[in-house]
């Protein structure tokens, strides 16, 4: 019986305060939907060595790259919006180096949110900063009040995305503010928001990279979406995903 993919997690994290230690933390929705897929999770602490994060790398099959804050603009050499709340410092310190050294492997990747934004900058693509101020007509990305808002999605064919969504009517969660700009060489637009605000890409090449801008894993989701998690696991392990009805 072939052993399941060993699948890598980043993870949250969050600084020692006075009344608090540091820890790190993940949503229970990635690793879930790594094992309902097939997968076994591997959460990645946020080591401050290459050896070390190397090492876990050697023993991994595949990296999903969660969301979660903003990435800070400055370490792209842009300036700091008002709106932008950076995720903490030492995350992101590991996930660039993280997505970097997968990069370098051609290891397969699958980035939610913030970890498609990631993705995007670290192989030389750029970020909108605030939709509401660079893409003043677009719709609505995020909804304080209702954190299940959701709009709709157009699927590019031929893409993963078609292969999980198909034909017909889709809608997606969204909860974000800022937004692929400039899509980084060897990547493409997999599917938008009909206002034409990038909510996935992929590799053009043979490498699997891909991601999504909104959040599959999220207690929002659809079923459908869980599907996206089975393209992952199955393009690394060479099978085929089967569709699952839901009752």
């Amino acid at each position: 019986m072939r052993s399941k993919p060993l699948i890598g997690l980043n993870a949250d994290f969050r600084a020692a305060k006075k009344d608090a230690p540091a820890f790190t933390y993940v949503c229970a929705g990635y690793y879930d939907s790594i094992l309902e897929a097939g997968g076994v999770p591997v959460i990645l602490p946020p080591t401050r060595e290459d050896a070390d994060l190397n090492r876990l790398l050697d023993m991994l099959d595949g990296v999903v790259l969660v969301g979660g804050g903003d990435l800070d603009p400055r370490r792209d050499g842009y300036m700091l919006h008002p709106s932008v709340r950076p995720i903490d410092a030492r995350r992101e310190e590991f996930d660039r180096r993280l997505m970097a050294n997968i990069a370098k492997r051609r290891m397969p990747v699958f980035g939610v949110g913030t970890g498609m934004q990631l993705i995007n900058v670290t192989l030389g693509g750029t970020l909108f900063l605030h939709i509401p101020e660079d893409l003043p007509k677009a719709l609505p990305h995020k909804d304080l009040i209702d954190p299940a808002h959701r709009h709709g999605l157009e699927v590019v064919p031929g893409t993963l995305m078609e292969r999980v969504y198909g034909d017909g009517e889709i809608r997606v969660n969204s909860l974000h503010h800022m937004a692929i700009d400039d899509v980084a060489p060897g990547f493409m637009v997999s599917a938008r928001c009909p206002d034409g605000v990038i909510e996935a890409i992929e590799s053009t090449t043979d490498w699997l990279a891909f991601g999504t801008q909104f959040h599959p894993e999220s207690d929002s989701a659809s079923a459908l979406d869980q599907r996206i998690f089975e393209e992952f696991l199955c393009g690394i392990t060479g099978e085929v995903a089967t569709v699952k009805l839901v009752a």
